[in-house]
């Protein structure tokens, strides 16, 4: 059961309408790293949980998700109300579709389902929310320089702020797991070969990190290549 309060949970002020920028703003209502597509994948991802205190976070982000759709939803619609004769609106994407926000990103994809990336294991889905957290947040902070009007500015780095948040949520959730920097997980174990680094870059300086210099990996310098006297197969 699904209530909707009138009242956002940040509120949205915007100055001068804009619908140029409000074009850009779509990319945060249907596009690929958008609130849409945040909302959908946690929701599904939470009945493939059965910890139910994940589940129940999985379900609350979503539904704060929804809630932050409505927010982007709200500032498209105020940056392109009553301005259908200026050549701003007029070179938009609105000017076709009418105003408000639409299922489409920036460029005026549609969305698309393929956006959302859920894969029915809790640990797989958490590194997937983290991923998709940081897109959000490196759109937000591109839309946040691009703005000129102020009211607009704080409702985009208040979700900036919750993109960082969820972000701590899904990584604490990990390691509750005992996944946050385990690489493993699923009931197939790795081959011989899971800490071996071969080193194919010919830069002339062997370039090492804690990527490949550890005690968790045997760092082969110079692979040699498979022999070609082995039979091969059609």
């Amino acid at each position: 059961m699904f209530f909707h309060k009138k009242e956002a949970i940040h509120t949205v002020n915007t100055g001068e309408a804009n619908p140029r920028f409000a074009q850009l703003l779509l990319e945060q209502f249907g596009g690929a790293t958008g609130e849409l597509t945040a909302a959908l994948q946690y929701w599904v991802q939470s009945f493939h949980v059965e910890d139910p205190g994940l589940r129940d976070m999985l379900q609350d982000i979503a539904l704060e998700e929804f809630g932050h759709l409505e927010m982007v939803g709200k500032l498209i619609e105020e940056h392109t109300r009553n301005v259908d004769q200026t050549e701003a609106y007029k070179s938009s994407l609105f000017a076709v579709r009418g105003m408000g926000p639409h299922f489409l990103d920036s460029q005026g994809s549609a969305w698309t389902a393929s956006y959302i990336n859920e894969g029915g294991d809790v640990v797989r889905d958490l590194r997937a929310n983290i991923a998709a957290e940081a897109g959000a947040r490196q759109t937000y902070e591109s839309l946040i320089k691009l703005s000129t009007d102020e009211g607009t500015k704080r409702t985009l780095v208040h979700l900036l702020t919750r993109e960082i948040s969820h972000t701590k949520m899904f990584m604490k959730a990990l390691d509750s797991l005992g996944k946050l920097d385990d690489p493993f997980f699923g009931n197939i174990p790795p081959d011989e070969t899971v800490d071996i680094y071969y080193n194919l870059s010919s830069n002339g300086k062997d370039e090492r990190g804690p990527w490949n210099s550890d005690e968790n990996f045997k760092y082969v310098a110079q692979p040699a290549p498979q022999d070609e006297a082995q039979p091969t197969h059609q």
